[in-house]
C-alpha cells in the first residue's frame, strides 16, 4: 500500500517537471519584449519562470487527474 503511494508521488513529480520543461520550451516561441519594459530584466525573468510553473502545473494536474479518472472507470461496471 505504501509503495503504491510512493510510486504515485514519484510519477507526479516526474510529470510535473516534464510539463514544466515542455512549457518552458513552448513559451520561448513568444516574443515578450513587446509586452515588458526594457529596463526590467530581472522582473521579466521572474515573470517568465512563474508563468512557466503556473502553466506547466495546470497542464500536469489535468494530465494526472485524467490518469486517475481513467483508472477509476472500471468501477462503473462493478456493482
Amino acid at each position: 500500500m505504501f509503495s503504491a503511494i510512493g510510486q504515485q508521488a514519484l510519477l507526479s513529480m516526474i510529470v510535473h517537471l516534464c510539463f514544466i520543461a515542455v512549457t518552458w520550451w513552448a513559451l520561448q516561441a513568444l516574443n515578450f519584449q513587446k509586452l515588458l519594459r526594457s529596463n526590467a530584466v530581472l522582473q521579466a525573468r521572474v515573470l517568465y519562470i512563474l508563468l512557466t510553473i503556473a502553466i506547466g502545473s495546470v497542464v500536469s494536474n489535468f494530465f494526472l487527474d485524467y490518469l486517475v479518472f481513467a483508472k477509476q472507470l472500471p468501477y462503473i461496471f462493478n456493482q
